[in-house]
């Protein structure tokens, strides 16, 4: 049974799972925070749409200021410039490795770039509308919505990527927002409001229907948790003010 735990915010995105607590970043407000028990607390503020961060190796909060071209933590320490560009999700690698990819709303095709000791240079391009991303082992996973697939590439010791390859089709669906889950893969879907569970290959082992788009989610604590909105369209508000919720589903045998 899946528990609303947070109502009445705005465009909800990147939930991560960090250290026992659930973070969360608000795009309509400009802030990210921690919920738990139901208390929010803010702990960065960034005047950024997109809003997307994670955390380094040695925990510190990374976020990527896409209005000024800027990677920065949560004091405002700019820690690379990434250039101009409408500069979207951002993953860590363990080694330190970190990739943010930019999205373009013309139809051209997106790109991933590794920033790494404050240096940034591309290391995939030719993505349809790149979204969420996550760190597999030594795989890079892209959530490509346009082109209805999951995309894996390899990821070298000095964090180049190889060449990309399909993960899984996932016919129907504009994967969105994606999270890890042992081997497998969470993806939340706006247009068909859910999250699935899929293997590599695109095998579907679970799916959580929602009654508003699902954007991001995070598994911790045996949990999945979506955030999810009513979506208006790539225009203005993008969701419905006060629709943005929080959403915490049990996973069976955790």
């Amino acid at each position: 049974m899946t528990e609303v735990l947070l109502t009445g915010r705005g465009l909800l995105e990147s939930p991560r799972w960090h250290d026992g607590t659930l973070y969360v970043s608000d795009w309509s407000a400009g802030e990210v925070f921690t919920l738990r028990g139901g208390v929010v607390e803010v702990v960065a503020t960034l005047d950024s749409l997109p809003l997307c961060f994670d955390f380094l190796p040695d925990g510190r909060l990374v976020l990527v200021d896409s209005g000024r071209g800027l990677l920065v933590d949560r004091d405002g320490h700019v820690l690379a410039e990434l250039g101009t560009g409408n500069w979207n999700d951002i993953t860590v690698h363990p080694a330190g490795h970190v990739y943010v990819n930019g999205v373009r709303f013309d139809g051209t095709p997106g790109t991933v770039h590794l920033v790494r000791d404050g240096t940034v240079r591309q290391v995939a391009d030719g993505l349809a509308f790149p979204n969420g991303m996550a760190v597999l082992g030594d795989t890079l996973v892209v959530a490509e919505s346009h082109a209805h697939r999951l995309t894996a590439y390899d990821i070298a010791a000095d964090g180049s990527l190889g060449a990309g390859r399909v993960w899984a089709e996932v016919d129907g669906s504009a994967p969105d927002g994606i999270c890890v889950d042992g081997d497998t893969v969470w993806y939340s879907d706006v247009p068909n409001r859910c999250s699935v569970l899929v293997a590599e290959g695109g095998e579907v082992l679970a799916r959580v229907d929602l009654d508003r788009g699902g954007f991001a989610c995070a598994v911790g604590d045996g949990t999945l948790y979506t955030v999810a909105a009513e979506f208006h369209g790539m225009t203005g508000d993008f969701v419905a003010p006060g629709s943005g919720q929080v959403l915490a589903t049990p996973l069976p045998g955790r």
